[in-house]
């Protein structure tokens, strides 16, 4: 396997999707999949956000051995003529690592800027956790392993902001002050072509836009080669 993707993967060609915490990046990937798209979903292969916050409730991670194996099965079924379709990612999904040839392969890759407003990228991560939404005991309780990032003061006040049922607030807070700096800081550092990125954005966030953006995007590279 590892003989393998080291032979075959200067072969691939990767469009990396980038972008801040909510902007939909995974409902793109999506999207693009239902047009027919070459995608590799790495965050569905790991089961996990690759967030602090990203542990699927109920589903545990695969072995590491098993992940790598699943990226390797997904890989040798695409065709290096056309593009593949991936979230830009840490090295680390999770408690799991992408190997190092895939992750160098996509840190040098042309990249997708998407952007969506704050308010929508507020209502649409209380659509995709919808767990932290209706059980804020639980967001509560994720809400500790910020601790060490953040200091037991800001996570309590989270916490009292949770008790009393504001959800938006506390997601709006964790965007301003953990996930957009931190996702600033790091992306153009380790994906060198970003700052060349293509800067696309759906009208809202609904599956609809993003099924258009999506038409639109496999359009403008229908002919790079």
């Amino acid at each position: 396997m590892l003989a393998w993707l080291d032979q075959h993967m200067a072969s691939f060609r990767f469009l990396v999707v980038c972008g801040t915490t909510g902007s939909g990046k995974t409902r793109l990937l999506h999207a693009l999949q239902r047009q027919g798209a070459q995608v590799l979903d790495l965050e569905a292969l790991a089961c996990h956000r690759s967030s602090v916050l990203g542990r699927v409730p109920g589903v545990e991670q695969p072995s590491q051995k098993r992940f790598d194996m699943q990226i390797w099965n997904v890989l040798r079924q695409m065709d290096p003529l056309r593009p593949i379709f991936v979230e830009a990612e840490s090295r680390k999904v999770g408690n799991l690592s992408v190997m190092d040839v895939l992750m160098d392969a996509m840190r040098d890759s042309p990249c997708i800027d998407l952007q969506l407003p704050q308010p929508e990228r507020i209502a649409l991560l209380m659509e995709e956790y919808p767990l932290f939404v209706s059980d804020t005991l639980a967001f509560t309780q994720r809400l500790d392993a910020l601790i060490n990032l953040k200091g037991k003061a800001v996570v309590d006040a989270w916490k009292d902001t949770l008790s009393q049922g504001d959800v938006s607030s506390v997601v709006h807070s964790l965007l301003e002050s953990h996930y957009d700096p931190t996702y600033l800081k790091s992306i153009s550092r380790n994906f060198r072509q970003h700052t060349q990125a293509l800067v696309v954005s759906p009208r809202d966030r609904h599956h609809a836009s993003f099924d258009e953006l999506a038409q639109s995007v496999l359009a403008s590279h229908a002919n790079v080669t």
